[in-house]
């Protein structure tokens, strides 16, 4: 890994192209009541294992794989501390959850871990950043440069949509149904460093803005940037923040394959991209991240500059022709699967909605919603 400093910051370059880092953040809940328990420290110390990490709230464990080359050694890595993390959980009479909001959880009940950094971000952002009592999986990827990172970053810009749609798993808050496929990602937005990032042509826009940022105080170092997608200099990564997190691992790791398969494309054929597509303005990306968060794989998202619309549900099973031969040259076939089941049978959304819809009760929700998770599998629904 090299570093590649411009103006003051470094970029340490992936020699690794297109390597994978994923962060997953799950509940943790009395077995009793199905309730978030502020626990998460007692099991992370009986786990002794390095990838269980504490989070903003006292109710929330962070699982953090290795770096690997494929999806499958992530998979390995993830699987390996989720089952470490159930055991020990389950000894404590507690249970743990995978879902981007749990559907009964008051916020202003959730304890904070104490740290330096998490009390100052509660002075600066007060009963805003209190709020997000929220779960999201992250993914990184090996970038060669700075200047790389851009340009996939405003790549994968384009696919904010499709991703947040087949992860989407938060229709509930405190109790309430949003309505929304995924309610996770209003929390964020309403910081003032969250939500959609700023176009930048390349590395050295980037850090002028950093530079201003920094100066002007808006931000103390870049993980105060809580953007949807940003790049991570000190890993030589783009972090994909936006996903909720998804209901079973079977789920993310499907998502997983998806959002590598694309990187790989768009590897080989990014001069292709830029000659046949039409730059999207940052209102149309914005835009078009709202209809996936209101309607999920159901929006119909806006495919050119002139207005005219297109099916989600339809791009993304284009889209999976296009990146048939990463599939298979990645062996990611099985995985990919997944991702057209969400496709035709729903993603958690939708299948949590249907419980609510025929019990009338959240605590069915919740235990539908844990039995996914302990068995791995989406537990699909009548139509």
């Amino acid at each position: 890994m090299k570093k590649e400093q411009i103006g003051g910051l470094e970029f340490n370059s992936n020699s690794n192209e297109l390597t994978l880092g994923v962060e997953m953040e799950l509940q943790v809940l009395d077995a009793d009541s199905l309730l978030l328990t502020p626990r998460a420290s007692e099991i992370i110390e009986l786990t002794d294992d390095n990838k269980i990490v504490p989070e903003f709230f006292q109710s929330t464990i962070e699982i953090v794989s290795g770096v690997g080359k494929t999806a499958h050694e992530v998979y390995g890595d993830l699987r390996s501390s989720i089952y470490k993390s159930y055991v020990k959980a389950n000894q404590l009479n507690m249970r743990l959850g995978s879902s981007g909001t749990h559907p009964l959880a008051d916020y202003r009940e959730r304890l904070v871990t104490p740290s330096k950094r998490y009390h100052d971000l509660i002075d600066r952002n007060q009963w805003v950043i209190r709020r997000m009592a929220v779960y999201g999986m992250h993914i990184h990827l090996g970038m060669p440069s700075g200047d790389a990172c851009i340009r996939y970053n405003y790549f994968f810009m384009h696919f904010l949509p499709h991703i947040l749609a087949l992860s989407g798993s938060s229709p509930f808050w405190q109790g309430m149904y949003t309505g929304l496929s995924s309610c996770r990602p209003t929390t964020y937005e309403a910081l003032p460093t969250a939500g959609m990032p700023y176009l930048v042509k390349n590395w050295h826009e980037f850090q002028r803005l950093y530079s201003f940022l920094l100066k002007s105080k808006a931000i103390e170092s870049i993980k105060d940037l809580w953007w949807d997608l940003r790049p991570s200099p000190q890993y030589g990564t783009l972090e994909l923040r936006f996903c909720d997190e998804p209901a079973t691992l079977k789920e993310a790791l499907g998502i997983i394959c998806f959002v590598h398969a694309l990187a790989h494309w768009f590897r080989d054929h990014e001069v292709e991209w830029n000659h046949s597509h039409t730059p999207m303005k940052h209102w149309i990306l914005r835009e078009n991240k709202w209809r996936a968060i209101r309607y999920g794989l159901h929006a119909q998202i806006v495919a050119a500059r002139n207005g005219n619309t297109r099916s989600l549900y339809k791009d993304i099973q284009d889209w999976l022709v296009k990146l048939a031969p990463y599939i298979k040259e990645l062996k990611y076939d099985e995985h990919v699967n997944v991702v057209r089941e969400i496709l035709e049978k729903g993603n958690s959304s939708e299948r949590q909605y249907k419980i609510f819809e025929s019990t009338h009760d959240l605590k069915e929700v919740i235990r539908h919603n844990l039995r996914e998770f302990e068995s791995s599998q989406p537990h699909w629904l009548p139509p």
